[in-house]
């Protein structure tokens, strides 16, 4: 009968580690003022090299980056939570302000000032922290961003076509 009962239970903590790891929910996840790195394993092993700033939205964040200058090199420090990233700059001689980098899977493309382009596909960039408040791309977002700066810009020179609504593959 007790063999039974260990069966169950060890039955039952499969099923919740299951349950876990198929839903994308963390054990333990920090608190943060801002989203947490969507794979914490993977912190440290993207691109040094990547996109910078732009874009208007993001989906994703893959981690938190801090760049220290020192003896003519560059290098940078990864870190999964905005938190640490920053404790890490303001203790490390030469670090900047923590940069966060994002996935966007479609983002707002600005070629000259006043025209927009929906483009789709994904890229990676950094970004400063700041702009991920109200930055999270919906399912509308960019319809909406694009339909209000046609509006706007309506308004201040009838018959300008300068933004551009249709997708870019």
């Amino acid at each position: 009968m007790t063999m039974i009962k260990i069966v169950r239970f060890i039955a039952a903590l499969a099923i919740v580690a299951l349950m876990f790891s198929c839903s994308g929910l963390r054990a333990i996840s920090p608190q943060s003022a801002y989203p947490v790195a969507i794979d914490p394993g993977k912190v440290g092993e993207y691109p040094v090299l990547t996109k910078s700033d732009g874009g208007y939205v993001y989906d994703e964040v893959l981690e938190y980056r801090v760049w220290i200058s020192a003896d003519g090199d560059d290098y940078y420090y990864a870190f999964s939570t905005y938190e640490e990233a920053k404790q890490f700059s303001e203790k490390t001689e030469g670090a900047e302000e923590p940069l966060v980098l994002v996935l966007q899977h479609e983002h707002i493309n600005e070629p000259e000032p006043g025209k927009y382009e929906h483009v789709k596909g994904d890229r990676i960039t950094e970004w400063r922290v700041e702009w991920l408040d109200g930055n999270k791309r919906g399912p509308d977002t960019i319809a909406n961003f694009l339909r209000e700066k046609a509006k706007e810009s309506s308004q201040q020179s009838p018959g300008s076509d300068s933004l551009k609504a249709e997708p870019q593959e």
